[in-house]
């Protein structure tokens, strides 16, 4: 197995696309949110330290994803090979840990579709674009 190393430009450009995504994907279903979330506006948190964790906790993301990218081996980081390794990492890992937090925290399903639909967008774009820009 071969690993060919980061992209920090490719990384730094998925860690953007997702982080905008996010923003305009919970602007759209805010109220939804909320309310599958069982939080009232009023108490919404807008701290824009919350927004500085995100974008951090997404670049690591997108650093990983890379680094998964990468492990497919020479000749591999492709537009395709990306976007399926967002899709598995979706499905094997994100997907199933919401399912189970939602579950066991007493939400709805409503929660976990608008928030694993996120979350599938986000892994979707970071792998299509580092697979596309390469590693």
């Amino acid at each position: 197995m071969e690993f060919s190393g980061f992209n920090p430009f490719a990384i730094g450009t998925a860690t953007i696309a997702a982080f905008v995504f996010g923003a305009i994907y919970y602007g759209v279903l805010s109220k939804p949110w909320m309310k599958a979330a069982g939080i009232a506006p009023e108490d919404a948190n807008m701290n824009p330290s919350i927004f500085a964790i995100t974008f951090v906790c997404q670049l690591v993301m997108a650093t990983m994803m890379a680094g998964l990218i990468g492990h497919l081996g020479e000749g591999q980081v492709t537009l395709r090979n990306g976007v399926v390794s967002g899709f598995f990492v979706w499905l094997g890992f994100v997907i199933t840990t919401l399912t189970i937090n939602h579950r066991y925290g007493g939400k709805g399903w409503d929660l976990t579709l608008i928030d694993g639909a996120h979350w599938l967008g986000v892994l979707l774009i970071m792998g299509a674009v580092i697979g596309f820009m390469g590693l």
